[in-house]
């Protein structure tokens, strides 16, 4: 049987991985709630299918799904019409979405119970990650399902990881976007504290760069314009990953330090200013201009 991949949800993320399928030569078949979203991938000349119910056939070897929360990924593999139903048990699922573990786990769980593989494979990089394909791709699931997502994996992503059980690979972006969501705010408040000091933010960008202080928002997606090219500060803050996005993942961090008991007292503030910058209507704008609400009148920049 010829390779068929059902792709669900073609949103920022979901429009250019699925295209570099394509490109790839793969046979890819799209579906989207949004509208919008459908009209980006007619852009894209991705092939759309109006339903679920169309778009899930015996026909289909894999399935990939990436989708905004955990109860969208429940819905779609579980709920009354979940595709868990409907494939085949040669069929490989692949949920691309950042959920919660225990969700993860669970879907993963049904599809085995009906001799179906399954794993769970967050990325990393954003949309700019997307589109170059060169996005960092963790993923949670039994080796064999691994070996076998990996040739597809590697047209999407640079950096494929087995992090180990299902739902492994949510826990581990999770722990990396705590990291991030830290650390840019680390980043925008060093900038700022330079700004305020009137010291060339250039320099001291360069030396941040190659000094100790350095970090991934620092060296490559500063806060900042003026800084590195063709990143969302120089952009007015179009999205490569939502301040939305951020703050979503920031309480998934949260939420599994309180089921372990884990002290993350930085986590739980950067979600606190997180929340608030999201909650002043900012939450489509690239979470980097966060630097906003750190640097007050110290740089006289808007965000529309």
């Amino acid at each position: 049987m010829s390779e068929l991949i059902a792709f669900i949800g073609v949103g920022n993320m979901g429009n250019p991985m699925a295209n570099n399928l394509v490109k790839a030569g793969k046979k890819v078949k799209v579906f989207d709630v949004s509208k919008k979203m459908i009209e980006k991938a007619k852009e894209k000349k991705l092939d759309i299918v109006e339903n679920l119910d169309d778009l899930i056939t015996n026909e289909v070897t894999t399935v990939i799904t990436m989708l905004p929360e955990g109860k969208n990924s429940k819905e779609v593999y579980l709920g009354d019409k979940g595709i868990i139903n409907k494939v085949s048990k040669n069929c490989l699922l692949i949920d691309c979405s950042t959920i919660d573990i225990q969700t993860s786990i669970e879907i993963g769980k049904k599809a085995n119970e009906k001799g179906i593989k399954m794993i769970d494979a967050p990325v990393s990089g954003g949309i700019m990650g997307a589109e170059k394909a060169t996005l960092n791709i963790m993923v949670g699931g039994t080796k064999e399902a691994f070996d076998i997502a990996l040739p597809l994996l590697k047209i999407m992503g640079k950096n494929i990881f087995h992090a180990g059980d299902l739902g492994s690979g949510n826990g581990a972006k999770i722990c990396n976007n705590m990291s991030l969501g830290i650390t840019m705010i680390a980043a925008s408040e060093s900038l700022m504290l330079a700004k305020r000091l009137n010291i060339d933010i250039k320099k001291v960008h360069e030396i941040m760069k190659n000094a100790s202080g350095n970090s991934w928002p620092i060296s490559v997606y500063p806060p900042l314009p003026g800084l590195i090219d063709g990143t969302p500060s120089n952009n007015n803050y179009r999205p490569g990953f939502s301040a939305g996005m951020m703050n979503k993942d920031l309480k998934l961090a949260n939420e599994c330090a309180k089921q372990v008991n884990a002290s993350t007292p930085l986590a739980k503030m950067a979600l606190e200013i997180y929340d608030k910058f999201c909650e002043e209507g900012n939450d489509t704008k690239d979470f980097s201009a966060i630097s906003k609400v750190v640097g007050g009148d110290a740089w006289n920049y808007p965000i529309d």
